[in-house]
């Protein structure tokens, strides 16, 4: 957890903000637990590789392009995974390194 804080503080806080609520029309929040949990296997994809397609976080829809994060290691996009899914409210326990590799090499 404390690892995948730091790695959050430095990449992702900028635009989820401290408390994962997002940053207005610009990014979404990180609060909603059920699109965290339906989306588990994208979300190395997503941290890796950004996203730009819509997402709809809470019923409203972000277009904003996420940008990528190629030079993190797949253990620390496990890291960030699990700060994400169990801090802003979310408690989704564990994620290995090795099923991130998996998730990975299945990215679009």
């Amino acid at each position: 957890m404390s690892n995948g804080k730091d790695i959050y503080v430095a990449k992702c806080q900028n635009c989820h903000g401290e408390a994962g609520e997002g940053l207005g029309e610009l990014a979404p929040p990180l609060t909603d637990s059920t699109f965290l949990k339906n989306n588990k296997t994208r979300l190395a994809c997503i941290i890796k590789n950004g996203l730009n397609e819509p997402i709809t976080i809470h019923g409203k829809v972000y277009k904003e392009k996420m940008p990528a994060f190629p030079e993190l290691a797949d253990i620390d996009v496990a890291q960030v995974m699990v700060f994400i899914t169990n801090s802003f409210g979310n408690k989704q326990g564990f994620v290995h390194y090795n099923e991130v590799s998996k998730h990975l090499q299945n990215c679009k």
